[in-house]
């Protein structure tokens, strides 16, 4: 790893290698299981999948609060990055395991010139002092809410359980609106409830005669 740090404006041929690495560091993520839904039975997704929604749901709650947006956005882009090194711990897994995500940042980001700001942004996280870190907290458990709702949809007995816990866990008023109309929310009404029923009945998209 190096040892220096460039400033975030200076590029040379190695600032532009680091940078390189990290975005295949990145695509760890969409390789990075999220571990929980082992004890579910039901569901899958992985860190990269995960932090999208998480980003797109802080962005909604954001604009709902009057927060800064790219703020939020920006704290849910990089609530989970250091999980491409030491993957995703569950609420057993650690009970018997500790990492380091603030190392794991920093080697991450060394020789990037993001890592000051990045190191920031998690320190800002973790604190849950500002409306945005707050925000992007809500939006990380509204996005498990919504998994969830959808494995209760489907089946899952146990989702029930798992979400009137998750709920519990929400800090804003924009994330518990959100997280009610989630509960009452179909999984499939997106798609499957439409103002005109005829699309179901032209079949791939033509009328039928």
């Amino acid at each position: 790893m190096l040892n220096t740090e460039p400033e975030a404006n200076t590029m040379t041929d190695q600032t532009w290698k680091r940078l390189a690495d990290f975005v295949f560091e990145l695509g760890m993520l969409r390789k990075t299981p999220r571990t929980g839904y082992q004890f579910l039975g039901s569901g899958a997704e992985n860190v990269a999948e995960h932090s999208f929604r998480t980003a797109m749901i802080g962005y909604m709650l954001a604009r709902k609060a009057g927060a800064d947006v790219a703020r939020t956005v920006f704290l849910c882009l990089f609530h989970d990055v250091h999980e491409a090194r030491i993957g995703d711990f569950n609420y057993v897994n650690r009970i018997y395991n500790t990492s380091n995500p603030v190392l794991a940042i920093t080697h991450a980001l060394e020789g990037t010139g993001l890592r000051e700001e990045a190191l920031g942004l998690w320190h800002e996280l973790e604190a849950g002092v500002t409306l945005e870190s707050r925000l992007a907290q809500d939006a990380d458990q509204l996005d498990f809410i919504a998994n969830l709702k959808e494995e209760q949809d489907l089946g899952n007995p146990y989702a029930s359980k798992w979400l009137d816990h998750a709920v519990l866990r929400l800090k804003t008023d924009p994330a518990l609106e959100l997280a009610r109309a989630i509960q009452t929310t179909d999984q499939s009404d997106w798609w499957f409830v439409r103002p005109d029923e005829s699309w179901w009945r032209k079949g791939n998209g033509k009328p039928r005669p």
